[in-house]
Parts: structure tokens; sequence; C-alpha cells
């Protein structure tokens, strides 16, 4: 008997018994009967059987088997053994087993990510007037957005406006990719679309619309539409809450975040895991730790269990305020607690020593990520070269960028930016410019960062022409000076006694909207006295309490003694 034949004694076998029982036979089949090859009959057969007893799941697994080798013979290919079903007279004499048919080829190429295969077994399948769920359409219209662009993904659904019956989980779906892809007005337009069917939006369309809003710097629209599901009989659930929460908080809105937060608790709703991440990241981002921890206890009086993130963001909190050893303490409890630290836990502590002048401890934490199996990545080095250079310890910096390249990490922007920093803090010029020189032949062209480093240097050491030069050259590479900046170069012509060309910068920022801070008016005032032009102190000074800076009480009698001298 040949394999083929084989092949359908055992299905006749198979349709005379209960289906889970066929499958598993079927699936025995190469074992039992020894190398046993299936036909494209004995599978048309089997597939057939599982859709009619309504055992789609199991049609469904049967195909991904063929698709990915479990099942193969040399009798068929997998395209061979599809074409073979979708036109066979079998499934063709009955429609829904035919439409489950395809929609079994199709989710299961969607599971092999065989997407250009999904969709076009949905286009013959809707070509022939077979009408699919929404199921199948919406797990391709996932994919579509995954795989290609916002662009694909609209067009598809758009040519399958009058195709395909939709639910509210398609418009979810496409809002989604609306707001991912940055188009509010479209996410709105769909939702428009959704109202005029007659289906009514559901929570996760508002809160998905709402964090695109808020994504998006929206933050009129996202209280619109918070309002508006209030409106509606929509009751916000945590998520909600915690979307318009963080927008609110990376707006710098802290009073009306807060607020919500109260409104979430009278409203009866349960902070989660990110709603209590996102104000403990506002509280350590505010200088206020301490409430930050607070929450940290009120998380585990209430079962909620902490992350990764949770710990991250305390220890960098504890790290900004100077508090490494409760930062390192605080990573030990993190381990006790079976949470596993990451390399940003590790690379936020070693910034915490390095800022407080700890280097060996710094190190001993970098040894320590290196013994438990991370890898230190290129922002590890930077914080560290940083650290050392800060510290007069170029050696060791040196030793640093030795040891990164040698891993294969290529020093970046920041890592030259910092090595130009460290030679200027040491009083050597021409080896910051070599730096910079070496920076630019490695193709990387220097940001504005870069620029204040290097005018900061040349401001300290007075050499302020070429300050100046550089300071004019940022805009030929299309870059702005920034408040940063200007300040720098004020000092440097306050520091050289060049009061007309400190007012001038101090003037020019104005005029392009930029703040200059207590100690840059009070350089630039400082200058004008010394040079006896007192009316343009006194302006400056009106200019800063005008932008609500408090002048020290020695600023007005610098004035005064200006004024004095000359009268």
């Amino acid at each position: 008997m040949s394999q083929s034949q084989q092949a359908l004694a055992l299905v006749s076998q198979i349709v005379k018994i209960p289906p889970s029982r066929a499958l598993s036979l079927f699936k025995n089949a190469s074992v039992k009967l020894q190398g046993l090859q299936h036909s494209l009959q004995s599978i048309s057969i089997t597939l057939h059987l599982l859709l009619s007893s309504n055992m789609q799941s199991h049609a469904q697994s049967l195909i991904l088997q063929v698709i990915s080798g479990h099942i193969s013979s040399s009798l068929f290919t997998p395209q061979s053994l599809f074409h073979h079903l979708t036109h066979q007279l079998q499934f063709n004499s009955y429609p829904v087993i035919k439409v489950h048919l395809y929609e079994a080829i199709i989710n299961a190429h969607l599971k092999s990510r065989l997407i250009k295969r999904a969709l076009f077994y949905f286009n013959q399948m809707v070509d022939q007037g077979l009408a699919t769920g929404s199921n199948t359409f919406n797990n391709l219209l996932i994919l579509v957005f995954k795989s290609y662009s916002f662009e694909k993904g609209w067009s598809f659904f758009s040519q399958n406006r009058c195709r395909v019956q939709f639910d509210v989980y398609t418009f979810g779906i496409l809002i989604k990719g609306c707001c991912e892809a940055g188009d509010l007005n479209k996410g709105f337009e769909v939702l428009h679309q959704l109202e005029e069917m007659g289906l009514s939006p559901n929570v996760v369309i508002y809160t998905t619309l709402i964090d695109g809003c808020c994504k998006n710097g929206d933050l009129k629209r996202a209280k619109m539409l918070f309002c508006k599901m209030g409106e509606i009989g929509l009751v916000a659930n945590q998520y909600t809450y915690t979307v318009l929460l963080n927008g609110l908080f990376r707006k710098g809105l802290k009073k009306d975040g807060f607020e919500l937060y109260e409104k979430m608790h009278r409203n009866g709703v349960s902070p989660n895991l990110y709603t209590y991440n996102c104000l403990i990241n506002e509280y350590c981002n505010d200088g206020k730790t301490s409430e930050g921890f607070k929450l940290f206890d009120e998380m585990r009086e209430r079962e909620v269990v902490c992350n990764v993130v949770t710990y991250n963001t305390l220890i960098c909190g504890l790290c900004k305020e100077m508090r490494v050893w409760e930062a390192e303490r605080l990573l030990n409890q993190m381990k006790k607690a079976g949470i596993s630290p990451n390399l940003i836990t590790y690379n936020t502590l070693i910034d915490g020593f390095c800022n407080a002048g700890k280097l060996k401890e710094a190190l001993r934490l970098f040894n320590q990520l290196k013994s438990i199996g991370h890898f230190p990545s290129l922002v590890t080095y930077n914080v560290l070269i940083g650290g050392f250079s800060r510290a007069g310890n170029l050696k060791a910096a040196a030793d640093l960028v030795q040891e990164m390249e040698e891993r294969g990490i290529t020093p970046s922007k920041v890592t030259y930016t910092i090595l130009i920093d460290a030679f200027f803090r040491s009083g050597d010029t021409e080896k910051a410019f070599h730096m910079y020189s070496f920076m630019q032949k490695a193709g990387l062209f220097p940001d504005i960062y870069t620029y204040g480093v290097l005018i900061h240097g040349l401001c300290m050491k007075g050499s302020m022409k070429e300050a100046s030069k550089l300071f004019k050259s940022i805009s030929e590479v299309q870059l702005e000076p920034n408040d940063v900046v200007y300040s720098m170069m004020i000092h440097g012509y306050c520091k050289e006694g060049n009061s007309f060309r400190a007012l001038k910068l101090l003037e020019e920022m104005n005029e392009k909207g930029l703040v200059p801070d207590l100690a840059t008016y009070s350089s630039t005032i400082g200058v004008l006295c010394k040079d006896g032009k007192w009316p343009e102190a006194e302006v400056l000074l009106n200019e800063m309490l005008k932008s609500g800076l408090k002048p020290s009480v020695s600023l007005y009698n610098i004035i005064y003694k200006a004024k004095s001298n000359i009268q």
C-alpha cells in the first residue's frame, strides 16, 4: 500500500471517531505508521472534519504545523495545499465552512508573521464575496500598522470599508494608529465616524485618544475628552486617569496633576503601578524624594507590586539629593524583594557617586555591574569618564576610553565633549582643541553643548576674540545658541570689562525670548556701573524685577555708588 493510500486509510478511520481523538491520531500518524506522508486529500478531509465540528483553533493549529514544516510531504508544498483547499468543491459547497477555512489560513499566517501571504488570502476570500468576521480583519489591521506604516494601515482600512463588517475594536486599532503617527485630527475623525455608524465608543478608545493627545502635547483636547467621557456615562478607569496625569506632569502642570489624583481617589478609582510610578517620578524630579517614599509605603500597604522602574525612580531621586548611601541601601532592598536591578539602576547609582565625588565607590559599582553579567553601555562609560574628568584624573578617564573601545563601544559626541571640558579644566587649551578636531575627523559634528564647553573654556581663559568667532560660527551650522551659551559669553565680556558687548548680547537674548538668570543680569549691571553707565544699569534692574528675579542688596548698592560718583 502506497503512503498516500495509507493516509487515506487513516482518514477513513478518523471520520468515524470524535474530532478531538481524530486530531490526536492525525498528529501521531507519522510515528505510528513509520514515515507516513499526508496527501492533499488527507489534510483536506481532516480540516473539513475539524471545521464542520466548530474546532477552528485546532484547524488553525494544523495549518500552522504545515507552514512551519512540522507536517511536510513530498506530495505537496504549503502553497499548493492552500491552493487546493481554497478551490476544492468540498469547501465550496459549504460557504460558512469555507469562511472558517480562510480565517484559519489567514490567522495561521499572521501567527507565523507572514503578513503578505495573509493579505493575499484575505483579499482572495473577500473577492469571492465571503463575509469574514471582524476579528480576522482586526488581527490583520494590527499587523499592517506594526509591520508597514500608518499610511499603509489607513489605506487597508479604507479599501475594506464597504467589504468588511467593522466593530468598535476596529476603530480602536485605527485610533491607536493615528495617535502613534501623531495625526490627532484623523484620530478625532475616526471617533466621529464610529459614532455616525451608531457604535458607542468605549473607555479604551477614549483612553487611547487621551493618551495620544497627551503625548502630542494637546492637553486642551485631552481634558475635553476626559470631561466628555463623564457626560456620556463612561467611567474613567485607572489607565485613563494615569495617562492624563502623566500628560499634565510632562507639561509642568503639577497643580492640575495632583488635583486629578485627588479626584481619582474621590471617585473610588484605585491607583495602579503606573499611577504610583508617575507620581513618585514627579516628586523625585521636584526634589521631594521623601514624599515619593510615602507613596512607596502606600503601594506596599495596598499590595501594589513595585517594579524596577519604581526603584530606579527613587534611587535617582536620592542620588539627585546626594543621598547616595541611602540609594545603595535601596538597591540591596530591591534585590531582597526579588527585583533584579538593570543597567539603568547601576548607571544611576554610578552617576550619583561620581557627582558626590566618591569615585572609588563608583568604580566598585561598575565592577559589580560587570560581575553580575551586565555589559556596561556607552552611558555607563560616559558617566565614569565625566566623574574622573571633573576630578582632574585624566589618566583614569583615558584608561576608561581605552577599555570602552576595546569592548567595541565607539566614543560619542558626549564622550568627546566631556574630554574637551576636562582639558580646558586642566588648563590645556591646545589639547582641548586637538580633541575637538579629532571628534570632527571621527565624523561627529558638535552640538550646542560641545560649543558651550568650548566657549566656556575660552571665556575662562580670557580669549574673547576666539570665543566670539566660535559663537558667531554656531549659526553657520544651523544651530541656535541657548541661554547658557549667551550667559557664558556675557560673563566673559564682563570679566574683560567690555560693558558694550555684554549689554548688546543681553539685549539679543531678550529679543530671542531667552531669559537671562540672576547672575547674568548682576554681572552686566556690575560692569555697566564700573563704566559709569548707571542709567543702563537701572533699566536692567527694572527688567530683572519684571521677570520675577530678586536683586541682592549689594546690587542696589553698586548702582547707588555709580550714581553718587557721577553726581
